[in-house]
Order: C-alpha cells, then structure tokens, then sequence
C-alpha cells in the first residue's frame, strides 16, 4: 500500500490529557485513520507557532488540516500564518485534506466567507448528502448519504465559483467542498470516535460554551447512530493519495 509517501499533520489545537492519554494526541487519531505500510508521517504544531519552513514543505506529498477550538475567520498571527501557507500549498498543487476548522480555514485561503453558524452549534452525528452533479465519488461507488460525527459553531457560508460543492446536511450548506484534484475540505470529523464526542461535550459544558439540559441531550442521543468510519476513512485516504 504505502511506497515511502510522507505527509504532514497541521495540528491548529491544543491536546486534551483524554485523547493524549489514549491515543496519543490527535495526531495520534489521525494517524490511526490515515496512515498506511511505508509512509512517513510528521506533526507540525501550527498553533503553537509550529510550521515547516520552505524547503521542508517540498517533501511532503500531502498535508492534514486538523479542527481547533480557534475561530477559522479570526486573525490571530498564527491563523494569518496558516493562510499564508495553504495559499503556498495551494500554488504547489499540494493535497491537502481540511477537517472541521481545516475545512473552513481551506475555504477562507480559496477566497471564501466562514463565520459564525447561522443555526448555531451542531453536535451530534448527522447525515450528510453528496450532491449528484458531483464526480468525485464515482470511482469509491461511495453510498448518497454518510453519517459523521459533528462538533462546530462555524461554517463555510460562501466558496468562490471556482469551488465545488459537493455535501451539504440539513443544518450546514456546505458540508464537504473540492478545489481542483488537490483541495478537500470536510465540515465533519470522520476521524472521531464516540468516546471523543463525549470527551468534546463534557469540555464544552465545563467551559460553559453549551447548556447543560443540551449535553445532556446529546449524551443520550449518541447511541442512537453510528458514523459511516470506514466510508470516510476510504474517501479521505483516497484522496490525500492521489487515488482519486
């Protein structure tokens, strides 16, 4: 499977003492759904200020974009750095797979709008439907619709013409967008697991950025579904490989 690809995470968060204890951080999550015999995989701290330099950037065959508890439409240095550099990616035709806050930053560096969630935060899993006109999923004879687990208060509200739409849900319009064979943004986290989600509602609530009947609610809904894993991680190996 592997051939000696290396690829890089941009990690855009801080690690909770849960996911680092079990799997090692969220590059250790990532890894887990991505990474396949033979390739070589780094982390790159971009939060912390933590970014490959120039001649660094040429040696990786794809980058990971991960989610954050940052806002993708604010400035802060860090986040300006990051555009810069997926700007650069971009020029390159590097592949670059954004999730959650990767999604809307990607969206935001192509010349798109991201702010606050018109319909406010979205936890839970939901199902997303890929639209019809789109070709990307012909060759994974990928099903219509997926079930992914969801954590955001911010969204992609506008892509530029030169952007394809290609899943939207009923809260979100733009739940998965393409750019070209190289740019791929996913509102969702196909690299969650449930005892994460809980871990996020259980933080949140502390934090008191959720109510409490809301987590309540959503700690008794999480059993109700499961997310479509192995769809999402075959779609998103697939295309941070070039296999596509």
């Amino acid at each position: 499977m592997g051939n000696g690809k290396k690829f890089a995470v941009l990690h855009c968060a801080e690690d909770s003492d849960y996911v680092k204890k079990k799997y090692g951080g969220y590059f250790g999550v990532f890894v887990g759904m991505l990474a396949e015999d033979g390739e070589a995989w780094d982390v790159y701290r971009v939060a912390a200020g933590e970014f490959p330099d120039d001649a660094a950037i040429g040696g990786y065959d794809g980058f990971v974009i991960t989610g954050s508890c940052s806002d993708a439409h604010a400035n802060d240095l860090w986040i300006c750095r990051l555009l810069n550099l997926l700007k650069k990616l971009d020029s390159m035709k590097k592949q670059v797979l954004g999730i959650c806050f990767g999604h809307q930053i990607l969206g935001r560096a192509l010349g798109g709008k991201v702010g606050r969630a018109i319909t406010g935060w979205d936890i839970g899993i939901r199902t997303v439907h890929f639209s019809s006109s789109s070709k990307l999923f012909a060759s994974l004879k990928m099903p219509e619709r997926l079930s992914v687990i969801e954590c955001h208060q911010d969204e992609v509200r506008e892509l530029p013409p030169k952007v394809e739409v290609v899943a939207w849900s009923n809260k979100t319009g733009i739940e998965m967008f393409r750019y070209g064979d190289h740019i791929m943004g996913i509102q969702g986290h196909p690299e969650y697991t449930k005892d994460i989600l809980l871990h996020l509602v259980d933080r949140l609530l502390h934090r008191d950025l959720i109510t409490e009947p809301y987590a309540d609610e959503l700690k008794a809904n999480v059993d109700a579904r499961e997310p479509d894993k192995e769809h999402w991680k075959k779609l998103c190996t697939s295309f941070l490989k070039g296999r596509l």
